[in-house]
């Protein structure tokens, strides 16, 4: 067993360095320690965590109304170039990397188990249980935007539907996902229009689009009033009368999350991350495709969401659907295989880790970034409630996240985990594990 009761020195792994292999008598009943982790994963959700927060600082300064049917007021340049510079580079990238590595974390701990000869998939249930609690009373209790909810509900469909599938059964069912929300909001589309064929049909369909979108400015307008003045409990009310509009989106969200897990699980088979170097050629190509299919799918959902109402079918919001389907996670693996290159290279092992800190303690960390920005924008708070632009959102983003920089490196001086990181581990595992690093292992 690896002996945890002195504090590690201060030689760490390589950024790319796969863990050690356990030894016979190694078991799973506990979680990765810091120094069999693979720092390089951490590294990547350290970087997404900085364009998780960048999107949702939209989220936390608007309603949720007001991001489906757009500013209420015309935008200045600055604001507007921010804007699309967020659309551009972050929105739908970041979250299909937690999610792509969610489906790697599932294949290595799934590997884990298999080679101890322990049951996987009861550790693995009590662990999705935990995420979805924790993202519940995240959701309800504080702030709408939670992520967690789904990753949970879609862990699941991962772990029993997905986990014993091959690398190019998997790589397929990856492709087939991203292509349904495609073909729903194409059909969907189709039906209006169907509608639309005779001069009463057409006249019903606009009136209930309009309808639709007057119900909308009525709940934004309501949403923005209780968030921007009213109290903690005012708020909680209005967040739950919300989320039931939140959960109405989740369908059409979930197929490219699941696509992204199925992508991460595929790579996890495949053993890449533990191959790193002799996976460059495959890397490269990656970055490569990455990169051109990211820039002109990016591109279509910029230039075409523009022109065109979230909340109305039309040919342009089809355009820049399929441009943000297939542009974001083409962007999302550009990101992630560009700091796998750059780990790769030993000037930048040092650089690197404190994005790495920031990854080992993902979930406090976002956590941590609902705390701040609720309480700067709320009305129980600061009341900056629709005050910040996106050019000031922007400014914002990094001085949090620089202090996150900051508070991740002095905690894991500390701890072996984040706080919250340790309570998912606890219950996952069914025991308290060793929090202090002096603490016996």
């Amino acid at each position: 067993m690896i002996d945890t009761t002195e504090r590690p020195t201060a030689t760490r792994p390589r950024l790319t360095q796969a863990p050690a292999p356990p030894r016979p008598e190694t078991t799973v009943t506990a979680p990765v320690q810091p120094g069999q982790r693979m720092p390089i994963i951490d590294v990547l959700r350290g970087f997404a965590m900085f364009g998780i927060l960048l999107v949702n600082m939209a989220l936390f300064n608007h309603s949720f109304y007001s991001q489906i049917i757009g500013p209420s007021q015309p935008r200045g340049a600055i604001d507007q170039i921010a804007g699309w510079a967020i659309a551009f580079f972050a929105e739908g990238k970041f979250y299909s990397t937690f999610a792509f590595l969610f489906g790697l974390g599932l294949a290595i701990q799934y590997r884990r188990f298999q080679e101890s000869g322990q049951g996987f998939v009861p550790f693995y249930l009590r662990r999705l249980a935990v995420l979805l609690l924790i993202g519940l009373i995240h959701a309800y209790l504080f702030w709408i935007g939670d992520i967690l909810i789904l990753y949970s509900l879609l862990g699941l469909v991962l772990l029993l539907l997905f986990r014993n599938r091959r690398p190019k059964t998997l790589l397929i069912w990856s492709c087939i996902l991203l292509l349904i929300p495609i073909l729903v909001n194409g059909a969907l589309y189709g039906l209006v229009e169907l509608g639309r064929t005779s001069p009463e049909g057409a006249a019903m369909v606009d009136a209930a689009l309009a309808e639709q979108t007057q119900q909308y400015q009525a709940a934004a307008a309501q949403a923005d009033q209780v968030y921007a003045q009213g109290s903690y409990a005012e708020i909680t009310m209005q967040r739950v009368q919300d989320m039931n509009m939140v959960y109405g989106t989740l369908p059409f969200m979930a197929f490219n999350v699941l696509a992204m897990m199925v992508l991460g699980l595929y790579t996890g088979k495949r053993q890449l991350f533990e191959h790193l170097p002799e996976q460059l050629p495959f890397v490269r190509r990656v970055w490569r495709w990455g990169l051109v299919v990211g820039v002109v799918g990016n591109l279509l959902y910029v230039v075409a969401g523009e022109f065109a109402s979230r909340n109305i079918p039309s040919p342009l919001l089809l355009l820049s659907l399929l441009g943000q389907t297939i542009g974001a996670p083409a962007l999302s693996l550009f990101y992630m295989s560009s700091l796998v290159l750059l780990a790769l290279r030993p000037w930048a092992q040092r650089r690197l880790e404190p994005l790495a800190n920031v990854g080992r303690m993902a979930i406090s960390n976002y956590l941590l970034q609902t705390v701040i920005c609720t309480t700067l924008f709320y009305g129980y708070g600061l009341g900056l409630y629709g005050q910040v632009d996106n050019a000031l959102g922007v400014l914002l983003t990094v001085a949090i996240y620089g202090v996150q920089l900051l508070l991740s490196a002095w905690w894991l001086g500390h701890f072996r985990f984040g706080p919250v990181e340790w309570l998912w581990r606890s219950l996952s595992y069914g025991r308290r594990q060793p929090l202090a690093l002096a603490a016996q292992g």
